[in-house]
């Protein structure tokens, strides 16, 4: 784990937008906090800016206040950390965060996700990580004839806890007896606020359809935790608490208690290896997902890809109290082998950048965005990856003029 040191506040006020001079009311100013990271996160960061700012001047009413943080890999690589000491307080002071990507074939992906990533959605209780898929118009699916209507779902993975709870260790250490463990650690409370987000989300739309996720057929014991104390700080008094094999059992137990108070939502269960060969063979099957830290973060990526290319994809990571600030994010990695050529595809840092719109209350705007990004991949405008031409300042182009044409016919 890297340290971290005292540092001056590394704000930066990169950009603002500006409302067009014939607006007069009273505009709505959004801070945001981005992170541009890592390699393409960079480029798809940068190009989101540029969108947002087109959108907030385009429609007016609102306003974006940007401030970057360069929490790189090569920052770390030169000073020791990633975050200074009080980054994670710098962060609270936003309305929202805008993350690019962090890796760097420099430094181990364990470090750099626990060092930037992972902390700030544990500390900021981020506990939700919503990805929602869909075929856009204009993007081809590897599944052939799927129509666009039979894949569209909403995953929602759980976010703070299981097998990415930083539980565990190693000993004998660079010998022949090296032993490691890394223990999923799984807690009534942690579960059943995931699964009434889950069955919230269900219940909202038109299909009102809940599948939950499991491996529970594998593991050993049946039987269930008791009651153990912690901290008064963290979730005051007593909690269940599961790990090993007593996890996914858990994980189930609250599914089907929960599932009790929304007698309107369809519910199902599968097991995390059949459910990849459903989600490609019968995807019309399937709506809201809910699963473990894990298992959504696998199966999300398989969904990304099954929808066109895992560069179009989004993700939210959300603190469903807003107390504080929500984090939103491409799901793709930062890519570094195609960094700084001006080819990444920025399709999924725009539907971010939508989510993001919408949660800080700009629905109208989101809308817009949405809109926009599928006229232009209607017409053919993408990148490589979806069997375009362009590049990354093409499509940003595009999806700019879109939004302007859009909201000024208005």
């Amino acid at each position: 784990m890297c340290a971290r040191e005292p540092l001056k506040q590394e704000r930066n006020i990169i950009t603002k937008s500006k409302m067009p001079s014939h607006i007069h009311s009273v505009s709505r100013l959004h801070r945001i906090a981005c992170i541009p990271g890592d390699g393409i996160g960079v480029d798809i960061t940068d190009a989101a800016i540029r969108v947002l700012t087109t959108l907030s001047s385009t429609l007016g009413g609102f306003e974006f206040d940007f401030t970057t943080f360069d929490w790189s890999s090569d920052n770390y690589l030169s000073r020791g950390y990633y975050m200074p000491s009080d980054g994670l307080s710098q962060l609270r002071a936003f309305d929202a965060i805008y993350f690019g990507a962090v890796g760097s074939p420099a430094v181990p992906d364990h470090i750099s996700l626990w060092s930037l990533i992972l902390p700030i959605r544990k500390a900021l209780n981020q506990y939700v990580n919503v990805r929602p898929t869909r075929m856009l118009q204009g993007v081809k699916s590897p599944l052939g004839e799927c129509a666009t209507e039979d894949l569209d779902w909403v995953i929602v993975r759980e976010n703070s806890e299981g097998e990415y709870s930083g539980q565990g260790g190693v000993s004998h250490e660079d010998t022949a007896h090296a032993v490691a463990t890394e223990v999923s650690v799984f807690t009534q409370v942690g579960i059943e606020r995931i699964m009434r987000f889950a069955f919230e989300t269900a219940k909202g739309r038109p299909r009102k359809k809940l599948t939950m996720v499991t491996k529970s057929n594998a593991q050993r014991h049946g039987k269930f935790p008791h009651l153990i104390p912690t901290e008064e700080s963290v979730l005051g008094g007593f909690f269940l608490v599961a790990h090993g094999g007593l996890g996914m059992v858990l994980w189930d137990k609250v599914f089907y208690e929960v599932a009790k108070d929304y007698p309107d939502v369809e519910i199902d269960k599968m097991l995390v290896d059949a459910m990849t060969v459903r989600m490609v063979l019968h995807p019309k099957t399937l709506d809201t997902i809910v699963a473990t830290n894990l298992h959504a973060d696998i199966l999300s990526d398989l969904a990304a890809a099954l929808s066109g290319s895992i560069g179009i994809a989004p993700s939210s990571n959300l603190d469903p109290t807003r107390a504080n600030p929500s984090m939103f994010e491409p799901i793709h990695g930062s890519a570094p082998d195609i960094a700084g050529k001006g080819i990444a595809n920025p399709v999924g840092a725009f539907w971010s950048a939508a989510e993001m719109v919408r949660w800080v209350g700009e629905e109208k705007a989101a809308d817009g965005l949405m809109k926009a990004i599928e006229n232009v991949t209607a017409r053919g405008v993408k990148t490589k990856d979806l069997g375009g031409s362009e590049d990354t300042k093409g499509v940003t182009d595009a999806v700019c003029q879109e939004i302007e044409d859009l909201f000024k016919a208005a």
